[in-house]
């Protein structure tokens, strides 16, 4: 067949380093994971190649499969998954993006972590879920120090190891987390899961988990109820005789995005266990995890906001329409602008916390961490979508096209803001911190007041704050708009102290001036767009 027309105006492949952001280089000097830069770039080359990208589509095409029975009728609980996955993991696995950091005396290791995390969470979302479990298993697993030390090592391992094996006899180990009942949702003390003792330091547990995130996991923290109250405990799918744990996996779900990534509703069937902490403490033993797994929800969002950017800039540099690109079309400018400034927001908030966990003899600056994670959560995750939609709409119709890869950016940007606890879950857990730990919000308040002065918008804004918590009245109620607030001023004030002027001034004129519409792309008239835009060219 004759050619019809000429192809032309489109948008050469993106292929770039994930590392090369500049609001993420400041963050990190901000840090004491100076040394992490070399192998930031190495990943963020990586993640940005066109093989990775390859194997990020392949995984989402190509999901996992559920396999209960083998040829013969034998029950097996395993799941299949496509080749790229594993080689995923191996990367994130190998550059101690799981519980590495726990074991790395270094200065700065959880920070460095956090930085890879996000770097390398631009290559595919769903495999860094376990990665994220993992890391978080190691705190909570310390309440038993002879768990601990058996199975920290294998956890921390820079080897990934996939297969149901005997824990002890593989290379390297990854954790998931069973906590989810169907009739309780996020109100997880509603567990009717039942552990009673076998006598011989072990429990059995009978019930089910109507949501089991990585169920192909060496080991799983779980929670049931047990004589003394509901507890934590520590669960291999493969126990020390070589026998299979009856954790039998029912299905896998049909999820919205995520969709490389298995989760599952199992049944324990006496299944063995092991108690983590105390019985009757099982929630307070696990929040360490919840808390970590919280600052990758973050750290994640803001991963997919800064490829969101990084993908409407690029369009719309290569991309011309009306006579010029569509980068100079002064509304597009506006649009991307704006992007832009909401994933350097969320990177700065989001690798700040990050540090803190490195200073975990500071009290002060846990105390920041305790309050300034659930705020953060909660914002910079409802962001992530409304984002995700907006970079995916510069695009036109060919964003909506899953060719483009935006359709998986967006289906995946919901789930941030639901794992971990949804939105009313994580505000209102931030009124518990405050109830709970006074000194935590006198904490938030000296690290947002370090910019004090630096803008007049920020500091009224840290006025009305002031007075919005010294209010109680109604204030679960009000709980979204009071952390939204919240989250803005500690953005802000990282902003104003660390980002170039035109990126701290068009924050706090929009976000606290009021020169701000409802939708991305209302910045106003005399904005820096071209100065904020570079920051997200590759």
């Amino acid at each position: 067949m004759p050619a019809t027309h000429e192809v032309v105006n489109q948008v050469p492949p993106l292929e770039h380093d994930t590392a090369a952001d500049p609001a993420l280089a400041e963050a990190v000097g901000r840090t004491e994971a100076a040394w992490v830069v070399d192998e930031l770039h190495e990943l963020g080359r990586l993640a940005g190649s066109g093989q990775v990208q390859e194997w990020s589509r392949l995984v989402n095409e190509n999901e996992p499969v559920l396999r209960t029975h083998d040829r013969y009728g034998h029950r097996i609980d395993e799941v299949e998954f496509h080749p790229h996955w594993h080689d995923l993991m191996n990367v994130a696995v190998s550059h101690g993006l799981q519980a590495a950091p726990w074991r790395d005396e270094r200065p700065g290791a959880h920070a460095a972590r956090a930085a890879k995390f996000y770097v390398w969470s631009q290559s595919e979302a769903g495999h860094t879920c376990p990665i994220s479990m993992t890391y978080a298993a190691v705190p909570a697993l310390r309440a038993n120090p002879e768990l601990a030390a058996e199975y920290e090592p294998l956890l921390a391992s820079t080897e990934y190891d996939f297969g149901l094996r005997v824990p002890g006899t593989k290379r390297g180990l990854i954790a998931g987390m069973s906590m989810t009942e169907k009739q309780g949702g996020s109100d997880v003390r509603a567990n009717t899961t039942a552990a009673r003792p076998a006598g011989d330091g072990s429990y059995r547990l009978v019930g089910h988990k109507w949501f089991t995130s990585a169920p192909m996991s060496d080991v799983f923290l779980t929670l049931a109820q047990a004589p003394g109250g509901l507890s934590c405990f520590l669960l291999p799918r493969v126990l020390p005789d070589g026998s299979r744990n009856p954790i039998r996996l029912q299905r896998l779900k049909d999820k919205l995005g995520n969709r490389s990534n298995a989760s599952s509703e199992i049944e324990y069937d006496d299944a063995v266990g092991w108690l983590v902490g105390e019985e009757g403490r099982g929630v307070r033993t696990i929040i360490e995890m919840v808390n970590n797994t919280r600052l990758d929800c973050a750290l994640g969002s803001a991963s997919g906001m800064r490829l969101g950017a990084v993908r409407a800039v690029h369009h719309a540099t290569h991309r011309h329409a009306f006579g010029k690109a569509l980068v100079d079309q002064p509304l597009m400018a506006n649009v991307l602008a704006d992007l832009v400034l909401e994933a350097e927001a969320a990177v700065a908030a989001s690798m700040r916390l990050a540090a803190a966990g490195d200073r975990p003899g500071d009290e002060q600056e846990q105390a920041f961490r305790r309050l300034g994670l659930a705020v953060t959560k909660y914002w910079v995750c409802k962001r992530a979508p409304m984002h995700a939609a907006e970079a995916l709409e510069c695009f036109g119709g060919n964003g909506y096209v899953e060719e483009s890869g935006m359709p998986r950016l967006y289906r995946e940007a919901p789930l941030m803001s639901i794992w971990e606890g949804s939105g009313n879950v994580a505000a209102l857990d931030a009124l518990r911190a405050m109830g709970r730990q006074p000194e935590s919000v006198a904490a938030f308040f000296a690290e947002v007041e370090l910019a004090a002065g630096g803008d007049a918008r920020l500091d009224d804004a840290v006025d009305r704050l002031k007075k919005d918590l010294s209010d109680v009245d109604d204030l679960e109620f009000r709980a979204r708009r009071v952390v939204e607030s919240m989250a803005l001023v500690l953005q802000g004030s990282l902003l104003v102290r660390h980002a170039p002027r035109a990126v701290a001034d068009a924050f706090c004129g929009t976000r606290f001036g009021g020169d701000w519409g409802l939708a991305f792309g209302t910045l106003p008239a005399g904005t820096d767009t071209s100065a904020i835009i570079a920051r997200a060219r590759v």
